[in-house]
């Protein structure tokens, strides 16, 4: 008889912009090793995978991580009393760092996670990748951070335009003169704060690996695709797996020099010469995951083994030429669920 693990998903933000939790929970419901009660962590009231059929089991809203550990942690420890969660998956850049430095107390409440360690989610910043490129032998497009406007007019001393102007969590955008620049930093620092990051743009086809690394250098996973549809976030729309040695070369000697634990998303540009240019790197499972899955690699049933000390043995193969495609879907619901949630904070 299989066992059956509550797991607490955030990420419910299934919108253009979409967060992982969905998907990932979509897997989890997918696991062929055990069963599972899902908990959704939802930090806004309308984000749809609240009121999305065969999503949660129960949602709760929680405190964003700005508001600091330890109320996160007290919210946390209030759902745990009542949900008895066995593991934990934080989907977002921008929480990560709280649920890192919260590992302990939340492995005192019963609750597992199995994310980077607080080394591997700082060196790999945008800010400091140019260096991570150095100390892992990996090619990074030329960056440079900046924290004010007047930086801007220095940046034709290190960069020709077109460049990519990036926030320090989310958003990137391609700024063709100082004032598309302007106009970016202003947008971008209002809602993610400084440091930019302006990148050497280079051109070519950009192609992503979500991968799964278990700790201690190996890689449980690896799955490579290329967008085919880009909305004017940036995000895949849709997408297919490829069959390129080189990605899957890259990502495991990554995982293996770095001993990186967790999901990761690997953000490459392949040119027209077969370089490869990484250009981020993400701490945390990607919201086109389900493609894996698809593909024959269910990274997030391995992820909660990993988490609950389980033998997880490697995926092999993957196949090749798999595609996926979102879209939208109008739900209809009742004001009364909206109330629920805004009200008592839990449906």
């Amino acid at each position: 008889m299989k066992p059956k693990y509550t797991i607490a998903v955030t990420g419910l933000n299934n919108t253009d912009n979409p967060g992982p939790g969905v998907p990932v929970i979509r897997a989890l419901r997918e696991a062929k090793s055990f069963d599972v009660r899902i908990i959704g962590l939802a930090y806004e009231n309308l984000e749809p995978g609240i009121y999305m059929d065969n999503v949660s089991d129960k949602v709760y809203q929680i405190p964003y991580p700005s508001s600091g550990k330890d109320i996160v942690l007290e919210r946390i420890k209030y759902i745990n009393s009542k949900e008895n969660i066995n593991v934990l998956i934080p989907n977002f850049d921008a929480e990560l760092f709280t649920f890192m430095k919260a590992e302990k107390e939340l492995a005192d409440m019963g609750i597992a996670t199995f994310l980077p360690t607080v080394k591997q989610f700082e060196e790999r910043h945008k800010s400091v990748l140019s260096e991570y490129g150095e100390k892992y032998g990996l090619d990074i497009p030329k960056s440079k951070a900046i924290t004010s406007l007047s930086d801007i007019n220095r940046l034709s001393e290190d960069f020709e335009y077109p460049v990519l102007v990036k926030g320090k969590f989310y958003d990137a955008y391609i700024a063709y003169n100082p004032m598309q620049v302007t106009g970016y930093f202003n947008k971008i620092s209002a809602q993610w704060g400084v440091p930019i990051i302006i990148q050497e743009f280079v051109k070519g086809t950009e192609v992503n690996v979500v991968a799964l690394g278990d700790g201690k250098g190996n890689t449980i996973g690896a799955v490579p695709m290329r967008k085919q549809y880009i909305t004017d976030k940036g995000k895949a729309w849709g997408g297919i797996t490829l069959n390129d040695e080189k990605l899957i070369k890259i990502t495991h000697d990554l995982i293996a020099k770095t001993e990186w634990r967790g999901g990761m998303e690997l953000e490459i540009i392949k040119t027209s010469d077969n370089k490869y240019y990484v250009i981020e790197i993400n701490p945390r499972i990607p919201a086109w995951v389900y493609l894996a899955v698809g593909a024959g690699q269910n990274l997030p049933e391995a992820l909660i083994n990993l988490a609950l000390n389980k033998k997880v043995e490697p995926f092999k193969t993957y196949d090749f030429g798999k595609m996926f495609i979102r879209y939208s879907y109008d739900m209809i619901g009742d004001i009364s669920q909206f109330e629920q949630i805004s009200i008592k904070g839990e449906i």
